[in-house]
């Protein structure tokens, strides 16, 4: 196509294979922008990625352009795992109104170039680029690097690890020793990353809660923010998408509704730490007492 169109976040190229999206080119790319886009800044997104887009209308004047991914496309998305919230998409382009009819051509020009793939079916390889590069972001209970390519790093705090993440002591993992990545929002009270081991003689083992399972680092308020986890989990799930290749694995992804243990004493735990990020500020009234509630459930 050749052709640009601009947003009020973002820009998107459209090339005669694929869309370029630039996230720091938009009308209006200023500290309004969503941090996840500045951190993500581009990307290319092939048409064989996509299953369909659409336009519809916005908020206060505006239209959407929503390009929809197919299903194990992308890493980015195949993490979030439908917890990111809508101004946070990096597939919708927000614009004007008065650029509808433009978006409108882009649309269908869009829409004509996807028509010979399949759109239903899932991706069988991850389509669009993880983030590149070493990751890392500070957790509550410590800190979590990644090399980019080989190896995942947890290092515990002093301040906010369980004893039972002191006792293990910090951690190293292989990408090829994992099967996937669980990650929840830092903007829900349960947020953490989870990095999934890979079945072994055909046991699978059941997680233990976050706080105290050694594979996980949990967030909090102003820790594992979106634009640093997410990215992160992105680009382990791709490298161990990669290194799947090589070596059979149970599964690619973990969803977030992933069945914790129910031990008294865990969850007991498990409160007690919540009272703790309830009193240092770091959960709301409201989270704390809907988490409680949800733990006690368990019992």
């Amino acid at each position: 196509m050749g052709d640009v169109l601009a947003g009020i976040h973002a820009t998107w190229a459209f090339e005669s294979d694929a869309v370029v999206i630039r996230f720091e080119r938009g009308i209006r790319a200023t500290n309004r922008t969503p941090r996840l886009f500045q951190a993500l800044r581009e990307r290319r997104v092939p048409h064989e990625a996509l299953a369909e887009v659409t336009l519809a209308p916005g908020k206060r004047g505006t239209v959407v352009l929503h390009a929809v991914p197919r299903a194990g496309a992308d890493p980015l998305m195949e993490a979030a795992a439908g917890q990111l919230k809508e101004g946070c998409d990096p597939y919708r382009l927000v614009l004007p109104a008065d650029r509808e009819a433009a978006a409108a051509r882009f649309r269908d020009e869009l829409r004509s170039v996807l028509s010979p793939y399949d759109a239903e079916r899932p991706a069988d390889r991850f389509l669009v680029a993880a983030p590149e590069g070493p990751q890392s972001f500070k957790a509550y209970d410590g800190k979590a690097s990644f090399d980019g390519k080989d190896e995942v790093a947890f290092r515990w705090s002093w301040s906010g690890a369980a004893s039972e993440k002191w006792k293990a002591g910090d951690q190293t993992f292989r990408v090829q020793e994992l099967s996937g990545v669980e990650w929840r929002s830092p903007e829900s009270p349960d947020g953490c990353l989870r990095l999934v081991p890979r079945v072994r003689d055909g046991h699978e083992v059941r997680p233990l809660l976050p706080d105290h399972d050694p594979a996980s680092v949990v967030f909090g308020r102003g820790h594992g923010p979106v634009h640093e986890s997410l990215p992160f989990a992105a680009a382990v799930l791709s490298a161990i998408r990669h290194s799947s290749t090589r070596v059979p694995v149970a599964a690619a992804v973990v969803r977030s509704g992933a069945e914790p243990t129910h031990d008294p004493a865990a969850i007991a735990e498990r409160i007690r730490h919540l009272g703790e990020l309830h009193q240092a500020g770091l959960v709301t009234d409201e989270e704390f007492s809907a988490k409680k509630a949800e733990l006690l459930a368990e019992l």
